[in-house]
């Protein structure tokens, strides 16, 4: 990679466009003082991304632009374009990786344009791009933003007075560590900005966090729901199954018992007709007896029957409460003790603030007041859970003693029945013959009356009991939906048993107030919206995970970067001191030179306790950086510090510092403004034989006075001033030159 061409256009003296081409190892730019030579410097400079006015001159971007002349105008603009050869493909660009790839154009041109109200373009082989895009292009050829490589009028001596931290940069850029320092500039940035990115998705699952624990316990919830649900379901069949075979062998047994009562009723009918009236009446009033007798023990079944279905709820209901107060700390209850001591403590607080018409303290004690009933009307909330409770268990209590009661009284009228029907069969022994048939005749014909009108009722319970099964079937499809038709399906091991049924009942009933209290309702919103929040916070852990990837990736690219700046500077300083001392020597006729790497702490901000004091610091918690110390020893002198040389060996000292930096990692081009404006005779021709040693590594473009530096070119450019006061180039070859001077 060289350079070919540079083009000036608007450009400071520059009005018209201006073509340098180097086409050789040394060109010289020589020409009167104020011709504009050292603006072909600046124009190196600028095209090149340099952002400092003052390095080129100026205090704004228009101060760049040809100002014009009584016979130009001004410019509307400045423009430097530079030309490089790439056919070895040196240069490179970072893709979108941050990795470098070749730039694959033979040529590759740089401009940058500057308008009067200061914006700047910058275009990469037509194309538009950005500055940093410039500087990383560049500083893949070891064409640093220090401009180690452009020296001009009066910075030779910039890196003698830089800090040892500046140094370091400069001899990092000429060493071609420029470019990781950008790879590590912007890997931090990326490392920071991803950073930032994991706090947000943090905060985000924070806030997430409390929405999605909630609908984890609304899905337990709809679990445990769910689990109830398939267990009534289950109870459901089961009951329905028996209840609908009860209710058909029922209705089976009825009409065979109605058929063959109805037809015995007939043939005592027949019986009786055959037999003479008799007034008797007796035994008459028994079997009414008996008959109202059998009446109650049905209606005490039914009964039985009904309240076992109200203590199977309330028992479901006590056991959903205990479940709740389980979770809850114990009620605390206020003695009657309690109540007195806190009614005469705030009289006491009430009359003594009054009577001293203390206002604050009475607010004070009102908030004391409130502060109290507060108290006390959350143990009187607590104290109503357990009367609740305790109403439920006494309750609970009461209708099992009334079961008891009902069933100790159906003992007894079925005992009252056997009794009746004892007394009856012993009136009729007692008859005679044929009143004794008629009277059995009736006793069995009212029987069977009796029978029928059982019959009846019990047609009529089946008939309610079929509605009730409906009623059943309905309640059940809202529970757990058309799942409950197949009921009919249900297998039924073993005899169907009223107990049994019962204690189904029960068990549904207690399921029944636990799916309430539940509240299973709504579990298709709360199953969705709980996937879409499950579903967010898996896509935020999966990003925090790729993020918390990526840092990790690029703390090991920044680690590894900087190992290798380290490691490289180090080797780089071991190389340059060695062609220091050598170029040293040859300026000085003798003496030292050398570059000693410094380890410096970082300034830390001081820190203050709560009291204004400075809070003191362990040292080793600074962190260091390196810098570089520049030691010198001049031959036939005690003089070894930078500061006690003079103007000239500060000169020689920069010179050969910066030829020695150049000379290990040699640019494509090193641009000289009167660097040699102070040498003697004798030190110009050191001066020129380090000039052609440096050419044979970098181009050189030099602007000089200086007739031994001029004698080491092999092209010569003359600038001077035209009548239109703008700045003109004139080229020769040195043959030429020497030729022509002859």
């Amino acid at each position: 990679m060289r350079l070919k061409t540079l083009e000036l256009n608007g450009f400071k003296s520059f009005s018209r466009k201006t073509v340098l081409e180097f086409s050789h190892p040394i060109v010289c730019v020589v020409g009167p003082n104020g011709s504009g030579k050292s603006n072909v410097v600046e124009a190196i400079r600028f095209v090149l991304g340099e952002q400092s006015m003052k390095s080129m001159r100026g205090k704004l971007g228009a101060d760049l632009i040809f100002k014009g002349s009584q016979k130009l105008p001004k410019g509307s603009r400045a423009s430097v374009t530079i030309y490089f050869d790439n056919q070895n493909k040196a240069f490179k660009l970072s893709n979108d990786a941050g990795e470098p790839v070749n730039l694959n154009f033979d040529t590759v041109s740089l401009s940058r344009e500057v308008y009067p109200d200061g914006l700047n373009k910058y275009i990469l082989n037509g194309s538009e791009v950005r500055l940093r895009d410039i500087n990383n292009l560049l500083a893949s050829v070891n064409i640093g933003s220090s401009g180690h490589h452009i020296i001009s009028q009066g910075e030779a001596d910039r890196i003698l007075s830089a800090n040892p931290k500046e140094r370091r940069e400069m001899v990092e850029d000429a060493l071609g560590l420029k470019i990781y320092q950008y790879r590590i500039r912007d890997s931090l940035r990326k490392l920071e900005k991803t950073e930032a990115n994991m706090k947000e998705v943090s905060m985000l699952r924070r806030e997430n966090a409390p929405h999605l624990n909630f609908l984890k316990k609304q899905m337990e919830k709809l679990e445990k729901a769910k689990e109830m649900q398939t267990e009534l379901a289950t109870l459901y069949r089961e009951y329905l199954k028996k209840e609908s075979v009860y209710l058909e062998n029922e209705k089976k047994i009825l009409s065979t018992e109605k058929e063959k009562l109805t037809s015995e009723n007939k043939k005592i009918s027949a019986q009786l007709s055959d037999i003479p009236e008799d007034n008797s009446k007796v035994g008459g009033e028994k079997i009414a007896e008996l008959r109202s007798t059998e009446e109650k023990i049905n209606e005490t079944r039914k009964l039985k029957n009904e309240m076992g279905h109200k203590l199977g709820r309330i028992e479901g209901m006590i056991e959903i409460e205990e479940e709740r107060q389980s979770q809850e700390p114990k009620a605390l209850i206020l003695s009657r003790e309690e109540v007195k001591s806190i009614l005469d403590e705030i009289n006491n607080s009430i009359d003594a603030a009054m009577g001293k018409e203390n206002i604050g303290e009475i607010r004070t004690i009102l908030q004391q007041i409130k502060l109290i009933l507060d108290k006390f009307n959350k143990k009187e909330e607590r104290q109503g859970d357990m009367f609740s409770l305790e109403a439920l268990k006494k309750n609970q209590k009461e209708i099992a003693d009334e079961i008891k009661k009902i069933e100790e009284g159906e003992l007894k009228l079925s005992k009252a029945v056997e009794a009746l029907k004892l007394a009856i069969n012993r009136e009729m022994e007692s008859l005679r013959d044929k009143e004794k048939e008629k009277f059995s005749l009736k006793v069995r014909q009212q029987e069977l009356s009796s029978a029928l009108e059982l019959l009846q009722m019990r047609e009529a319970n089946v008939s309610k009991g079929e509605e009730l099964f409906q009623n059943e079937i309905r309640e059940g499809q809202a529970l757990i939906g058309e799942a409950i038709v197949s009921y009919k399906e249900f297998q039924i091991e073993g005899k169907i048993e009223e107990a049994n049924q019962v204690e189904t009942r029960k068990k549904i009933e207690r399921l029944k107030i636990k799916l309430e209290d539940a509240g299973a309702g709504g579990g298709g919103e709360i199953l969705k919206e709980f996937r879409e929040v499950s579903e967010r916070d898996a896509f935020l852990a999966k990003e925090m995970g790729d993020l918390e990837k990526s840092v990790t990736n690029l703390e090991e690219i920044i680690s590894g970067l900087k190992e290798k700046v380290d490691q490289d500077f180090e080797a780089g300083v071991k190389k340059i001191n060695k062609e220091f001392a050598e170029f040293f020597s040859i300026l000085f006729g003798g003496g030292t030179a050398s570059l000693n790497i410094l380890e410096e702490r970082k300034r830390q901000e001081p820190i203050f306790d709560e009291e204004g004091e400075v809070e003191e610091k362990e040292e080793e918690d600074a962190p260091s950086e390196k810098g570089i110390e520049i030691k010198v020893s001049l031959p036939h002198k005690k003089v070894k510090e930078l500061q006690a040389l003079s103007g000239g060996e500060r000169s020689l000292t920069s010179i050969a510092l910066l030829f020695a930096m150049s000379q290990v990692n040699p640019p494509p081009f090193l641009v000289l403004d009167e660097t040699d404006a102070a040498l003697d005779e004798a030190n110009s021709r050191k001066y020129g034989d380090m000039l052609e040693k440096l050419s044979k590594h970098s181009q050189l473009i030099v602007v000089t006075h200086n007739r031994e530096t001029m004698s080491r070119a092999g092209m010569l450019y003359g600038v001077t001033i035209g009548p239109d006061s703008a700045s003109k180039l004139l080229s020769v070859r040195f043959e030429e030159a020497v030729v022509i001077a002859k």
